[in-house]
């Protein structure tokens, strides 16, 4: 098991403004749906920001406390 916010400081030690949504897809607390959006990905392929992210997860997911993940990654729009 792995919980919302360990998710969330493991991704923001990748991307420290990362604004990251967690949803637990299944209640055992090791499926997740990940929206994470960061000034980082600018520029960034999708493959290569997925990438990030698992590096990010890799102990969790190698340790079995992350089984499966969704990811959906954003830029922050400007608001200018």
């Amino acid at each position: 098991m792995i919980t919302h916010e360990q998710i969330e400081t493991l991704i923001r030690a990748a991307l420290p403004d990362a604004v990251v949504e967690t949803g637990d897809r299944t209640g055992t607390l090791d499926h997740y749906n990940l929206l994470v959006v960061s000034r980082g990905f600018a520029g960034m392929p999708l493959l290569d920001r997925n990438r990030l992210i698992y590096s990010a997860l890799g102990d969790a997911l190698k340790d079995g406390r992350l089984h499966a993940v969704e990811i959906k990654t954003a830029v922050p729009e400007s608001g200018s």
